[in-house]
């Protein structure tokens, strides 16, 4: 089963990822990271389908897929 894995200090919060995201399962997270931003963060892993449009938008590879 895929799942989606953020490197959340590697986040500049561009929020490219949310909009590309098919199943609507990436939001920004209310905390900051190091660099003073809301990282990207996943809320339910179960229903990634795998497809890493996620990590082909995000500039700052912020974003794995494991199988």
């Amino acid at each position: 089963m895929p799942r989606p894995v953020f490197h959340e200090e590697k986040c500049k919060g561009c929020e490219l990822c949310l909009d590309v995201c098919p199943m609507g399962i990436i939001v920004m997270s209310q905390g900051f990271n190091g660099k003073g931003y809301h990282p990207a963060a996943c809320v339910d892993e179960t229903k990634c389908v795998g497809c890493a449009l996620c990590a082909k938008s995000c500039p700052d590879l912020v974003i794995e897929i494991n199988e």
